[in-house]
């Protein structure tokens, strides 16, 4: 039983479940209501920014955290506040750092593509079968110009695709637990 239980890292089947149901939970949650869940995703990166601003400009004026940038340690942390504070109050604000980000994952996704085009076509003799590649390419290119051109409702469609994940690894959770369960553990 020993080495059952180093093998699993301890773990126990309750709790392995119960991480199961909240991970279901979130991913039925992304998959039935992703602009919901979009909302809920913005709120809690407010929340956090907020929490880490404030904990940082604390840790600077009571703790001990110099770290020799104390203007630039000063200004990343109302930074994060006002960022949080915007994110949390003002649904615009929300949008528009959605948008932000689906913009920089589209730019990112438009230039893997085109590298990876241009990578396949000049060393294509080193390649056994170019197409793979090739397809590759054109798919990351065609990934970021949807992004680029449909910013929301790529949004909303990457919660739902994140929803299906988390329904997915929610069940191999449950199948282990099962497993664990049946060990005794």
């Amino acid at each position: 039983m020993a080495d059952t239980t180093t093998a699993m890292g301890g773990m126990s089947s309750g709790l392995t479940a119960l991480r199961g149901v909240l991970l279901l939970i979130v991913g039925l949650t992304a998959l039935f209501a992703p602009g919901a869940t979009l909302i809920w995703l913005v709120w809690l990166g407010g929340a956090m920014f907020l929490i880490d601003g404030l904990l940082g400009l604390w840790s600077l004026t009571f703790g001990k955290a110099k770290t020799g940038n104390f203007w630039f340690d000063i200004a990343r942390n109302i930074l994060a506040v006002i960022v949080g504070a915007l994110l949390l109050i003002s649904f615009a604000a929300g949008l528009a750092f959605v948008t932000f980000m689906i913009y920089v994952a589209a730019i990112q996704a438009i230039i893997v593509g085109v590298m990876e085009l241009v990578m396949v076509f000049r060393a294509r003799q080193l390649f056994a079968q170019v197409w793979p590649v090739a397809l590759a390419g054109v798919l990351y290119l065609l990934f970021g110009i949807m992004l680029l051109f449909y910013p929301l409702e790529s949004a909303i469609s990457l919660v739902s695709i994140g929803g299906a994940f988390a329904v997915i690894f929610a069940i191999c959770l449950f199948a282990l637990a099962w497993r664990l369960r049946k060990q005794g553990l």
